[in-house]
């Protein structure tokens, strides 16, 4: 019996008590470590929460807990005695790996992120981006999600979002209504430009400040088209455009301003 004590106490003075003060050393490293780990993500957590929309706030801080906790676990097997140089650069190839085969995820995160930051545009608004347009429902990390005109779904990427124009047709309170109205050569003008007048005049939805523009934009081919810009409220822009299409027409009607059909005139030379 007391040669297997020696012989075990000879194998723990050989090949344990070398390492116990580093089996110690690393198992306080991951312990503290992951302590801190936790501590400091949940404080970042909470900090950026405050600047950031809440689920790019919660992605990013687990991403930092996860980073950090790596880094960690390394420190810890590289007090025991392991060589992490070749772990770090699996662990960095394997990174570049999964980070080329979601670069467009990834761009669309950062897109995402960009979106929620500078807030170009707002849930509720109507917006012409990422080669469509449409009211904006949520924004989310990856995706914004709009509802078209006719009540379609559609989920943009934010990278393309991001990669373009965006036209923001809800941000500011007014907005001006451009149409064209074309009259016959033979109309009286000072008569249209009192009808458009008296049409804008007679709808409250449309702005005293600024006033309207109603002026002759061009001598076209087939007729003469007078320029007729009210302001409006953005939300009356569209009823406001339909009313008086409608409400000229019917005018002109009634004070006998043709709208003439465009046409060409044919000379033919009958010398020959």
């Amino acid at each position: 019996m007391d040669q297997y004590l020696s012989q075990l106490e000879t194998f723990a003075n050989e090949n344990l008590m070398p390492y116990a003060w580093n089996i110690i050393a690393a198992l306080v490293i991951f312990i503290v470590g992951k302590w801190i780990v936790g501590k400091l993500a949940g404080w970042l957590g909470r900090v950026m929460d405050k600047k950031l929309d809440t689920e790019v706030a919660k992605f990013l801080s687990n991403i930092i807990h996860v980073l950090l906790f790596v880094f960690v676990i390394i420190a810890s097997l590289d007090q025991l005695g392991v060589e992490t140089t070749s772990l770090v650069a699996i662990l960095g190839a394997a990174g570049l790996a999964v980070g080329l085969a979601l670069k467009d995820s990834l761009g669309n995160f950062a897109a995402g992120v960009m979106l929620i930051m500078f807030k170009p545009f707002r849930v509720g608004h109507y917006v012409e981006a990422g080669g469509t347009s449409g009211t904006v429902k949520e924004i989310r990390i990856f995706a914004t999600v709009m509802n078209s005109p006719d009540n379609k779904v559609i989920t943009v990427p934010n990278g393309s979002i991001m990669s373009g124009n965006i036209t923001n047709y809800s941000e500011l309170p007014t907005r001006r209504v451009d149409m064209v109205f074309g009259v016959a050569y033979d109309a009286d003008l000072s008569v249209v430009k009192k009808v458009l007048e008296e049409v804008l005049a007679a709808d409250e939805r449309v702005l005293k400040d600024p006033a309207p523009t109603i002026v002759v934009g061009e001598l076209a081919d087939s007729s003469v088209n007078f320029l007729c810009r009210p302001w409006v409220k953005s939300a009356d822009y569209w009823p406001v455009l339909w009313d008086t299409t409608e409400t000229v027409k019917r005018r002109f009607d009634e004070a006998g301003i043709g709208i003439p059909f465009p046409q060409m005139d044919v000379h033919l030379d009958k010398s020959e």
